[in-house]
């Protein structure tokens, strides 16, 4: 990973063989990063996403390997009970064509990660819905 900041916005590259929330985390812990929003995009041969069911209140992964190219990656970081917590969505196209996403749990990078973080002045923890079972911002 490599990174530049320029005021409240950081451009980053995540490389072949790094995980991505991984790099991610790392980053923001360094940068003492408390809320930012998250965009990327680049390629992935392996990743995990899932869909919630809140009826069940619990997700369900699905991992996909192989040639993909990230199409969206989008997300917000802040905290939780004050400590880094992100929450990211991400979609992949493989090579027909065919996108397959949700919230993302992992992804290893196969060629380069291009993700822009805007950092956010202030802060903004979670706590968990007793509703839903998601972790939800607390203003």
């Amino acid at each position: 990973m490599d990174y530049r900041r320029f005021g409240n916005t950081i451009v980053a590259r995540f490389d072949r063989g790094e995980e991505i929330t991984a790099q991610l985390r790392a980053l923001c812990e360094k940068e003492n990063i408390r809320l930012a929003s998250v965009e990327a995009l680049g390629a992935t041969d392996e990743f995990t996403v899932g869909v919630y069911n809140v009826d069940e209140k619990q997700y369900h992964a699905l991992t996909f390997t192989g040639a993909h190219e990230i199409v969206s990656l989008t997300g917000t970081v802040n905290t939780m009970n004050g400590e880094y917590y992100s929450h990211l969505h991400m979609s992949a196209a493989n090579e027909s064509g065919a996108v397959v996403g949700g919230h993302l749990n992992a992804a290893r990078v196969s060629a380069t990660c291009e993700m822009v973080i805007r950092v956010i002045d202030g802060a903004v923890d979670r706590f968990k819905d007793g509703v839903t079972g998601l972790n939800l911002f607390k203003f």
